[in-house]
C-alpha cells in the first residue's frame, strides 16, 4: 500500500470522467485501497472514455453513464460521497480551436455544474480537480511553478485555466475543501493511444506498439516534464486526504526534463518503432508553447509526494499492460 493512504479505506469516492485515462487509474487504485467507487462518464469518443479501462473492476464499482453538463444526474451522484476526483473534460487542443463552444460547455459549464451540485447537496465533500500544465502557455521564467503567469495559447488550455479558477473560487467563497493538481504529459496504462489529441506521448506509445514511425515536428528540442500515471495518481490521492491541500494548486510532475526528441527515442528504445523528423504543420505550430520546465517542489514539501518512476521504468510498465490488450485501444 502506498504510504499514507490507508485512510481511503471505506471512503465513498466519485470520479467524473472515470472511464478515461486518469480517472480509471484512480478508480483501480481506490478500489485496491478499500474505497467504494462510483464512476460518472458520458463515454464521449472525443474525450477518451473506454469500457476496457474498467476491465476487472466493473462489477466492483457503480457506473453512471451521463454527462457533467446534465445538472440533475451529477447532483444525484454527488450525494453521500466523501471525495470527488473531477477528471471529466473535453481534452483536445486542436479540436478546441475548431469547436470552441463545445470546449467551453464541457470544461467551464460542466465544472460549474459539478461545483454547484457539491455546494448545494454535499458541501463537505473533498474535491480534487485535474489541471494541466498547458494552461501556463509559454514559459516566461527559467522554471515554471504554481505562481507562474498564465497565457494559454489554445482554447482548451484557456478553459482549463478558467475551470481551475472556478474550483478555487468555490473553495474560498463557500468554505469548501477544494484542491487543484496540475499534470503534465502523463503516460501509461489505460491511456488513449489512437489520437495525438489526447497527448503526444501516449499517441507515440500507440505508434511504437504497432511498430510504426513516430513523427517529431521540427528538431524536437522543446523541453518537457513527463509523468508516469501511477505517480500522478499517487499525487491525486495524497491531495484527497490532506487538509493542508485545501485551497492549494500543485504541479505533480516528474523530476526529469527531457526534450521531445529524447522522449521519442526513449519510446522506440523501450517499445518499438522508429523516429521520423518532419516540418511543423501550420495548425500545430501556432499553438506550440516551446520549452516547458516545471518544478514539483511545492507538492513534495506539502504532501511528501515523490515520483517513483523514470521514463524507462514507466515505459516498460506501459508496454507490459498494452501487450495483452492493445486491440481494445486501437479499435
Amino acid at each position: 500500500m502506498l504510504k499514507g493512504l490507508s485512510s481511503l479505506k471505506k471512503k465513498n469516492v466519485l470520479i467524473t470522467g472515470g472511464m478515461g485515462f486518469i480517472g480509471s487509474n484512480i478508480a483501480h487504485k481506490c478500489l485496491e485501497l478499500g474505497a467504494d467507487v462510483t464512476i460518472y462518464d458520458c463515454l464521449d469518443p472525443k474525450s477518451g472514455g473506454n469500457m476496457q479501462n474498467v476491465e476487472g473492476i466493473k462489477d466492483s464499482v457503480k457506473i453512471t453513464i451521463n454527462d457533467i453538463r446534465n445538472f440533475e444526474p451529477i447532483c444525484e451522484s454527488i450525494l453521500k460521497q466523501d471525495i470527488l476526483f473531477h477528471c471529466a473534460a473535453y481534452t483536445s487542443h486542436p479540436n478546441s480551436m475548431k469547436d470552441p463552444l463545445v470546449d467551453i460547455d464541457v470544461n467551464c459549464k460542466g465544472t460549474v455544474n459539478v461545483l454547484e451540485a457539491a455546494r448545494r447537496f454535499n458541501p463537505d465533500i473533498k474535491i480534487v480537480h485535474i489541471g494541466t500544465s498547458t494552461q501556463i502557455g509559454k514559459m516566461y521564467s527559467q522554471i515554471i511553478d504554481e505562481l507562474h503567469p498564465e497565457f494559454p495559447v489554445d482554447i482548451y488550455s484557456a478553459n482549463k485555466s478558467v475551470s481551475e479558477k472556478y474550483v478555487l473560487v468555490y473553495g474560498n467563497a463557500y468554505k469548501m475543501r477544494t484542491t487543484v493538481v496540475r499534470l503534465a504529459n502523463t503516460y501509461g496504462p489505460r491511456s488513449n493511444l489512437k489520437s495525438p489529441d489526447f497527448g503526444f506521448m501516449n499517441y507515440f506509445i500507440g505508434l511504437a506498439l504497432q511498430k510504426k514511425q513516430l513523427t517529431v515536428f521540427g528538431d524536437g528540442a522543446q523541453l518537457r516534464n513527463v509523468t508516469f500515471v501511477e505517480d500522478a495518481v499517487y499525487a491525486l490521492l495524497l491531495a484527497s486526504i490532506s487538509e493542508k491541500s485545501n485551497g492549494e494548486v500543485y504541479f505533480a510532475v516528474s523530476d526529469e526534463h527531457l526534450n521531445v526528441a529524447q522522449i521519442a527515442e526513449a519510446i522506440t528504445k523501450n517499445i518499438g518503432g522508429e523516429v521520423q523528423y518532419v516540418e511543423w504543420p501550420s495548425d500545430r505550430e501556432i499553438i506550440e508553447i516551446g520549452d516547458s520546465v516545471i518544478s514539483d517542489v511545492k507538492i513534495k514539501s506539502d504532501l511528501s509526494w515523490v515520483p517513483r518512476h523514470d521514463i524507462n521504468s514507466g515505459l516498460k510498465k506501459t508496454k507490459e499492460y498494452f501487450d495483452d490488450c492493445l486491440k481494445k485501444y486501437l479499435g
